[in-house]
């Protein structure tokens, strides 16, 4: 048998290419989203300024939460989304643990520095963490003094003397570091200039403790934790924590909406490459091969196909997962010291599951072909079936009633967490239907274009008879090409359905151009979008209540949130403080303000940085892009490749067609004809797709189902899938032809 698979795969190069490129791609793209996934799970943040404390003290960056279920006890935690600060009298108590020789105190906040992207104030009694020393100049003795890295010094031209505007006040360059650290930019004040700048009096940000000893006892009643190796550079750095976090549900989702692409691109490939083995598997079953031994051939061909395929495709996606950092890396999604991790396991589980794809693909789309009768089998192959068998139209129809039922529960979803996800998921699951059902469309789309068609006179009559009688081809390039536009389509306007109803209600509901100050609190583990506002400045489509009672224990929410006017909220404010408090308002507009609104002198008492910015959003959406664009281009690959092996198959076809007097230019017109209708249909399904799952995603989102669809951006990618599709048959048909001609 082995034999037998080694010479079929010799003698079918061309038929196995593209099976070979389909598997190829899916190895690169799991192997990267596992690489992400893997570095979110295990990658390593070394702290930099913390270098030199064997051990820091910081806030518990996590909300936790303790639940007895069936006598068992299981603590969850999830991050919060700022920074947070334990009393500066903790400082005393770790003093005087025995052992410890001294503690230093360590205030973090942000400063603007311009031509800097992010710079971080700190006292100076902290350089001794890293330790910083002064390469020339003096430590800062009085309020405006400035101490500088010698990095930042340098990119910035700054020297002894000059002055800095930092917005906060005009300050003097007293000191330059002799350390450069690289992937941040640090700012020391005096003490007590710090501690004002931070605005949180008697509180520290850290505490770094010499030698490393058992503190526990001394933070016992308090949320302050001890980090030591590693562990301190997840306190020094928590934009790098929460981008592994980040890189945990991204590489999670991609991966697993990579698997169910991959699957059924591949499907449609080795589907694609037995239709056009279907005459040398007849002659098989004609000379007396059972239907098992032609699985067994069938399903070893593309197990060493798929092997062979997965071996350069997981080194090709290493190189993928370098790329993707490096772009989320400049999104600012992603900081520079969070190295991949590239270990072995995704290499594996893409070689396994490519391999298992492959194998499974082949044997289902073989099944048909190997069941004829021996008597039957030459007769088979010469002529298409006129209809679907059973077991196909069954799971057609059980396709069709998932993909109707999840669009359902889409338009149920009101929170974006929930409903992103579900939105990919129901494109695919539509697209899974359109390709089962291929055949079936292909033979009703015949009959509507075929008249159109037929009106270029004998070649439109070609065309029309091809697509109506050879509909398995015509719909294994149905298939791609609907969800390249289907995804692409879903992706874009999900995005701009929210951007415009989150811009009509932030129009409708700004009345002066007040900043805001954007953070996420948590209610229980669940985290929600907050920001804080004037009163005076915004009118957030209030539904019952008063906004003008926000204060310090009061809060407004969305009608999402199921509250209403009166009742207490317990929740997590952004830094780990907990609260509770009193609801006065419910509003409606809460796409353009968030979940809850907060007096904003309160808020900004609580995040990180109270300038306030809406930046990590378009972040966050420029990152989902990229991570979503790879599974485009995986489709617009699958697209030319099945759209070339179906072309490149037709030499027998088009040596007749010349034979029975057609030209050159006929033919290759013909199959333009073709590949434009295919193109119509597609556009038409997979446009229809889109609109049905975008407006369950707006319906649900918005509370209007109407979602936003720039005609110019559907256009573009209706033009893009044709000229893909063209481009993808030209070339393959003036070679079949040019075959054709000489053979």
């Amino acid at each position: 048998m082995l034999g037998l698979v080694l010479a079929s795969l010799r003698t079918r190069k061309a038929a196995f290419a593209g099976a070979f490129l389909a598997l190829f791609c899916a190895a690169a793209l799991v192997t990267a989203c596992g690489t992400l996934l893997d570095t979110g799970l295990r990658g390593r943040i070394a702290p930099e300024r913390y270098a030199g404390a064997p051990l820091v003290v910081s806030g518990d960056q996590y909300v936790r939460e303790t639940k007895v279920k069936k006598g068992k006890t299981k603590e969850k935690a999830k991050p919060i989304a700022e920074r947070a600060w334990i009393p500066a009298e903790l400082a005393g108590r770790i003093g005087a643990v025995p052992g410890v020789e001294r503690v230093v105190t360590e205030v973090t906040f942000p400063v603007r520095l311009p031509g800097v992207t992010q710079a971080w104030g700190h006292g100076w009694e902290s350089a001794g963490l890293t330790p910083f020393t002064l390469r020339e100049g003096a430590a800062p003795r009085n309020a405006r003094d400035l101490v500088v890295d010698a990095r930042t010094a340098e990119a910035r031209g700054l020297s002894l003397g000059d002055e800095v505007d930092l917005g906060t006040g005009v300050y003097r360059v007293s000191g330059i570091t002799g350390q450069e650290p690289e992937y941040q930019a640090a700012l020391f004040f005096t003490t007590q200039e710090a501690r004002r700048l931070a605005g949180r009096p008697g509180m520290l940000t850290a505490i770094g403790v010499f030698p490393a000893v058992d503190v526990s006892r001394a933070l016992e009643g308090t949320t302050a934790t001890a980090h030591t190796g590693d562990a301190r550079g997840k306190v020094e750095f928590l934009g790098a924590e929460n981008a592994r976090v980040r890189l945990i549900s991204l590489g999670g989702a991609l991966g697993g909406t990579s698997l169910l692409v991959a699957v059924l691109v591949v499907v449609g490939t080795l589907a694609l490459t037995i239709q056009q083995r279907q005459r040398e598997i007849a002659v098989l079953r004609a000379v007396a091969a059972t239907p098992r031994q032609l699985r067994k051939l069938i399903g070893r061909e593309t197990l060493l196909v798929g092997v062979a395929a997965a071996l350069p495709g997981t080194a090709a996606g290493l190189l993928l997962a370098g790329w993707l950092r490096t772009r989320f890396v400049d999104l600012g999604a992603m900081p520079e010291n969070l190295a991949l991790v590239r270990s072995p396991f995704p290499l594996c589980i893409a070689l396994v599951a490519t391999a298992l794809t492959a194998w499974a693909a082949a044997r289902l789309s073989a099944r048909r072909v190997i069941r004829i009768r021996p008597v039957e089998a030459l007769g088979a192959a010469a002529l298409e079936p006129a209809r679907l068998g059973l077991p196909r139209l069954a799971a057609g129809a059980v396709l069709l009633a998932g993909s109707i039922v999840l669009t359902l529960v889409l338009s149920g979803l009101d929170t974006e967490a929930a409903s992103s996800p579900v939105v990919v998921l129901t494109a695919l699951l539509w697209t899974m239907a359109v390709a089962v059902l291929g055949p079936v469309i292909a033979r009703i789309a015949a009959a509507v274009l075929g008249p159109l068609l037929r009106l270029d006179g004998a070649v439109g009559h070609l065309a029309a008879a091809n697509l109506g009688t050879r509909a398995r081809r015509f719909a294994s390039v149905l298939a791609p090409l609907t969800l390249v536009i289907a995804l692409t389509s879903t992706i874009l306007f999900t995005q701009t359905t929210m951007e415009k109803a989150a811009e009509d209600e932030h129009r409708a509901g700004t009345r002066t151009s007040a900043p805001a100050v954007h953070t996420s609190v948590r209610v229980g583990l669940g985290k929600y979008t907050a920001q804080g506002v004037d009163p005076r400045a915004v009118d957030p489509g209030v539904r019952s209540g008063d906004l003008a009672d926000l204060g310090e224990r009061t809060v407004a929410v969305g009608e999402r949130m199921d509250r209403e006017v009166g009742d207490t909220v317990r929740l997590t404010l952004g830094d780990g403080t907990p609260g509770e408090f009193v609801v006065i308002a419910v509003y409606t507009r809460d796409l353009a303000f968030g979940d809850l609104l907060f007096d904003r002198g309160m808020l900004a008492r609580h995040v990180d940085d109270p300038r306030g910015s809406a930046a990590p959003a378009r972040s966050n959406a420029e990152v989902d892009y990229v991570a979503m664009g790879l599974i485009i281009a995986f489709a617009a690959i699958a697209v030319v490749n099945t759209l070339a092996m179906s072309t490149a198959e037709r030499g027998r076809e088009f040596a007749l067609l010349r034979l029975s007097g057609a030209t050159r230019r006929q033919v290759l017109r013909m199959s333009r004809w073709e590949t434009l209708a295919v193109t119509a249909v597609a556009a038409v399904l997979g446009s229809g797709i889109a609109l049905v799952v975008l407006t369950a995603f707006s319906r649900g989102m918005t509370g209007i189902a109407r979602p936003h669809i720039p005609p110019p951006a559907l256009l573009a990618v209706v033009l893009a899938a044709a000229v893909l599709a063209l481009v993808a048959t030209a070339l393959p048909a003036r070679v079949a032809l040019r075959t054709a001609l000489t053979s």
